[in-house]
């Protein structure tokens, strides 16, 4: 199970079936996922239709809106910058610079292929044509970060599909596969174990203090279970989602066991 808008949902069968992959869902186990839900999801409205049937309750009054284990004041003024962003006007995307991104990278891209075709492939072109297709990828890889943030166009579908050109047919590389891995990164930035960005011995590339990393206090675990739980066969199917997150579950009203 998972927390959204105080409303919980069961994902011990959806989660497999995620378009965004189980992981992404199963670093969330147990969690409160709002503020997630809500970077990740540009149509909240199509999303809702299929958190309905996955909706068994609502979190009791006497439950706090954010976990114990965040600093609220923290999470309060980031939701509120957000709003402010929004509010704002800075999230709209400007089209024009995007078409016009796209087309500086196909013109250095030709060019990089027209100095070897031209002058060969001795050293001094080799290396001019070497600069060109440099100045391509990086820009490339920039504007298929943007796209796969879905933050260019307002439609989620041609969004995907310049982004599997860009990827793909510019880059090289599977625009899926950075889509999973980038979306779990987002999802627990810097969380060791639970960001693919980060996840290798530490000791291969930082020095100082230790990664963060998501714990329970082990005096918390299985210290008390519901009724609900019991009832809805959440605690056994929490085992389902892995042995990372086995937290306890919240007190719940407004059960529907016919979900």
């Amino acid at each position: 199970w998972l927390v959204i808008h105080r409303k919980v949902y069961d994902i011990s069968h959806f989660y497999r079936r995620h378009p965004g992959g189980a992981r992404l869902l199963d670093s969330h186990a147990g969690q409160d996922a709002t503020d997630a839900f809500v970077a990740f999801h540009v149509n909240k409205v199509l999303v809702s239709k299929y958190l309905k049937p996955l909706q068994i309750g609502e979190l009791a009054p006497d439950q706090p809106s954010i976990e114990p284990t965040k600093n609220e004041r923290l999470v309060k003024d980031f939701r509120e910058l957000r709003a402010t962003v929004e509010r704002m006007g800075l999230l709209e995307p400007n089209q024009l610079f995007f078409f016009l991104l796209l087309a500086h990278i196909l013109l250095l891209d030709t060019a990089a292929w027209l100095v070897l075709f031209y002058f060969g492939t001795s050293l001094l072109p080799f290396v001019f044509s070497l600069l060109l297709l440099t100045i391509s990828q990086v820009q490339a890889s920039w504007l298929q970060h943007d796209l796969g943030h879905l933050s260019v166009f307002r439609k989620t579908k041609w969004n995907h599909l310049l982004h599997k050109f860009v990827m793909c047919h510019l880059i090289g590389a599977s625009a899926k596969w950075w889509t999973l891995l980038h979306s779990q990164h987002h999802a627990k930035p810097n969380c060791f174990h639970k960001d693919p960005d980060i996840d290798m011995h530490p000791f291969l590339f930082t020095l100082g203090k230790k990664f963060s990393v998501e714990v329970i206090p082990l005096e918390n675990k299985w210290k008390r279970t519901s009724y609900l739980c019991k009832l809805l066969g959440l605690h056994s199917s929490f085992h389902s989602l892995g042995s990372k997150r086995k937290n306890t579950c919240p007190t719940i009203t407004n059960t529907n066991t016919s979900s």
